[in-house]
């Protein structure tokens, strides 16, 4: 930090502690969530750093501010409040606000991300209490060096931003997409080990299409429209610029971007700055690494499986390129691959005779592969596909609540003993199938994941675990690994050996399972991080000291963040 511009620097004290020198001091020093250890300064701190009085008299340690912490989380009565609770928490004292959410990482995921955070992005006009982050919008995108200039850490290296037009499964959301940003960033820190110093929170305010926000007087983002085309490019030109030009080894993750731009936005950067968009690459390494387990619990090969994808926006192709490319790898020709992957959109299956988006294209059928099936003349809708295809996994990502009915259930089960059925859309409310049908439906046979979490469900006296597909086992080592590595660029290779990665955790340490419970958030990401760092080495792409295999486990370990209180010192 810059001496007398910032509110402190993280140095070595000259016998080699690290410590944090703050240039203020007193009442505004705890204003200030990065520094403030509320009870936990120490009483020397309290008498050097003007806080003699301010604070109850006794000091507590961080364990003992996490147990109070938690008694008042426990205390509230809804989620919403809980998210609220914690967000407070993370505005007044940062560190405490990690140490809390990382000891309960099981509990908090579905409060701090999905499906809470959905309604906090859709009330969070309403929520609003503190400045975080970098806003942009059409009023001051003009002014962006100057805008990202004054953002107080020197040395961000991951940036999380959104669009906000295509939030989880509830769409445009204006301004509110804000809080996916910040979202992210938490388990980045919380579950990826990236310091909370080292992030920043964008909102890329390009106006929304809801009515209803334009005319709120609440609403706090720019009432019009959103810009199209190559007012949008530009819009994101400008942003990405003023990024490479303070802090050229930031890796930016795309959020929540709307299918006509997000594979439009990942092909126009991701050789410009070292980028990749979670719906996308994130959503499709975690259900591959999905797949791959549950085709290791059946003794089959994933080249052998076919694949139905029911949704084909961002996540659903994503997810078709990852199925496909996993084909490849495990053996398959491109062509058999992709014969074996049957894509749906919201007029059925994708052919190769009917208008749709460029991105689609390649996941087409001609109609001569379906000539046989009854409705060859038109787009054969999702039970026809199943059933013809003789589908032996299926994989929601519509957004279409019970899309998966027990008709196409049923026959799943008739394909194959134990048929993959992954309803993975979010919130909990737009799951295509409720895991208790699901396994009901296939009396107890099914391989069965979702999106957001779920509880057990017994079958035959006995509990099974629903595995949450979450892209939080991907993205958070997938980004702290292109950090260590300084990365140019994050390439597919790197994203499909993060993939590889979840697949072996699993399989080392919840070998019946396809995916491990979220409470391994960060071990999963230590070893996905460590694996994008060796694929970056072979790749060519990554720019920091090369290491070799034996050395990459033990630095990655070191780089870790963990919420502890520094010593605090008058700078």
């Amino acid at each position: 930090m810059k001496r007398g511009t910032k509110p402190f620097s993280i140095e070595k004290d000259g016998s080699g502690r690290t410590i944090m020198k703050v240039f203020v001091d007193g009442a505004a020093l705890l204003r200030f969530p990065l520094i403030n250890k509320g009870t936990g300064f120490t009483e020397e701190e309290r008498i050097a750093l003007g806080l003699d009085g301010l604070l109850p008299p006794i000091v507590n340690g961080i364990d003992q501010q996490v147990e109070r912490i938690m008694v008042g989380y426990r205390d509230q009565p809804t989620d919403l409040a809980k998210y609220q609770y914690l967000r407070a928490l993370q505005d007044r004292c940062e560190t405490l606000f990690f140490a809390t959410l990382a000891g309960h990482l099981e509990e908090m995921l579905p409060i701090v991300y999905t499906p809470t955070v959905g309604d906090a992005v859709k009330n969070f006009h309403l929520l609003y209490q503190a400045p975080r982050g970098i806003s942009l919008s059409a009023r001051n995108i003009g002014r962006a060096k100057q805008a990202i200039s004054n953002y107080p850490f020197e040395d961000v290296r991951m940036i999380v931003a959104t669009d906000a037009s295509a939030i989880l499964g509830i769409g445009d959301q204006g301004y509110g997409g804000l809080a996916i940003s910040i979202g992210k960033l938490a388990l980045y820190t919380a579950g990826g080990g990236v310091a909370p110093v080292h992030t920043m929170p964008v909102v890329l305010d390009v106006g929304t299409e809801r009515t209803d926000l334009r005319s709120d007087p609440l609403y706090l983002g720019v009432p019009e429209r959103r810009l199209r085309g190559d007012e949008y490019l530009a819009f994101i030109d400008t942003f990405v610029d003023a990024v490479r030009e303070r802090w050229p080894r930031a890796v930016i993750q795309w959020e929540d971007l709307s299918k006509d731009t997000a594979f439009t936005v990942l092909e126009r950067f991701r050789k410009v700055a070292p980028s990749f968009n979670d719906d996308i690459q994130g959503t499709g390494a975690m259900t591959l690494a999905g797949v791959l387990s549950a085709c290791r619990l059946r003794g089959e090969r994933l080249r052998d499986q076919r694949v139905v994808i029911h949704g084909a926006g961002a996540g659903g192709i994503g997810v078709a390129l990852a199925i496909w490319r996993g084909m490849i790898a495990d053996g398959a020709t491109p062509e058999d691959a992709r014969a074996r992957v049957y894509v749906l959109d919201s007029k059925g299956l994708l052919t190769a005779d009917r208008e749709m988006e460029d991105y689609k294209r390649p996941f087409a059928h001609a109609r001569t592969a379906i000539a046989a099936w009854p409705s060859c003349d038109g787009a054969p809708e999702l039970f026809e596909t199943v059933e013809q295809a003789r589908a032996t996994v299926l994989l929601g990502l519509s957004g279409q609540p019970r899309a998966f009915d027990r008709r196409v259930v049923e026959s799943m089960a008739k394909n194959t003993a134990r048929p993959v059925i992954f309803a993975l859309s979010n919130p909990t409310s737009s799951a295509e199938a409720a895991p208790a049908d699901i396994l009901a439906w296939t009396r107890g046979t099914a391989l069965v994941a979702t999106g957001s979490p779920f509880p057990p469900v017994t079958v035959a006296g006995e509990p099974v675990a629903i595995g949450q597909g979450n892209n939080a086992f991907i993205f958070p080592g997938l980004g702290f690994g292109a950090i260590l590595s300084a990365a140019r660029e994050v390439t597919d290779g790197m994203v499909q050996d993060a993939a590889y990665a979840l697949v072996d955790f699993t399989k080392e340490h919840y070998p019946g399972a396809v995916y491990p419970p979220v409470s391994e958030l960060q071990r999963v990401s230590l070893l996905v991080a460590e694996r994008v760092i060796l694929r970056a080495m072979k790749d060519a792409v990554a720019t920091a000291p090369v290491r070799t295999a034996s050395e990459v486990r033990e630095y990655v370990a070191s780089r870790f963040y963990r919420p502890e209180y520094l010593p605090v010192v008058r700078g």
